[in-house]
């Protein structure tokens, strides 16, 4: 078994407690002062079913990005700041107008999001030219909220893995023989949807919080700058075990992170 070095050993760690500990439910909670799951209670009737029907279409949008312009034009450290300043000012102008803007904001705020989140792969080794590497961009959205597709074997980071691997080799397979032509092919959508049910879980409770009149248009700039954080950390961890996985191979990795996980 391949042992790792002390930097890997401490990556790793960094990795652990950013996937292992999401934080993004409670820094909402602690902004709207009480638990966001009492405040999903108050959302209009019927509108989970609309905020998975949007999540399914930002995605969408985001997935004809990853395969038609993500590329390797730009190096260095990730410009986590640019992305998170273009989020605050689409949150802004969403919490100022409410829950009837979420339908263009949300968009907008998954594409600056993917976006870091590229960025973040870049800046640990990733070829973002790879079709396997830009489906893993948008396997980030998956991460931080939970599902009962979710592995038992598995809890965590590798159950959501675990959940989208098979989702994921296909809609890799097709895009490498067909590209985006067909976008609705069932390959596309397994892979799109099993992540649009966890991305949802955090989007509604995005939507919740904005959707409390006295936050306005300073809310909806927290609440976006939180959201975008939430899935940076998110990127920064899934990013550093790919990088690990790849230099020292896969189960090496996973023993060693199931470790430091239990540790915590």
């Amino acid at each position: 078994m391949t042992i790792l070095n002390n930097t890997d050993q401490q990556d790793l760690e960094l990795a652990v407690d950013l996937l292992e500990h999401p934080s993004f439910a409670a820094k909402v909670t602690n902004l709207i002062g009480g638990p966001v799951e009492k405040a999903i209670t108050m959302l209009p009737d019927g509108l989970s079913d609309k905020l998975l029907s949007t999540t399914q279409q930002a995605l969408t949008k985001a997935l004809d990005l990853a395969v038609s312009s993500l590329n390797e034009r730009y190096r260095g450290a990730p410009a986590n700041g640019a992305h998170r300043v273009l989020t605050i000012v689409s949150g802004a102008v969403g919490g100022a107008i409410g829950l009837m803007a979420l339908t263009v904001e949300l968009p907008i705020s998954t594409t600056l999001m993917l976006r870091s989140i590229a960025d973040i792969a870049r800046s640990e080794g990733e070829a973002i030219t790879d079709v396997q590497t830009k489906l893993a961009c948008l396997e980030v959205f998956a991460m931080g909220g939970t599902s009962q597709e979710d592995d038992g074997a598995e809890t965590g980071y590798f159950a959501v893995r675990a959940a989208l691997a098979g989702a994921m080799t296909e809609a890799g397979k097709y895009l490498l023989e067909h590209g985006l032509a067909g976008s609705g092919a069932p390959a596309l959508v397994r892979f799109l949807s099993k992540i649009a049910s966890r991305y949802s879980i955090q989007v509604s409770e995005k939507a919740a919080a904005q959707a409390i009149p006295l936050l306005g248009a300073a809310g909806g700039a927290t609440i976006n700058l939180l959201f975008m954080d939430h899935f940076q950390n998110m990127a920064r961890g899934h990013f550093i075990v790919r990088r690990l996985e790849r230099t020292h191979g896969k189960e090496p990795v996973r023993e060693a992170y199931r470790q430091f996980a239990t540790r915590n």
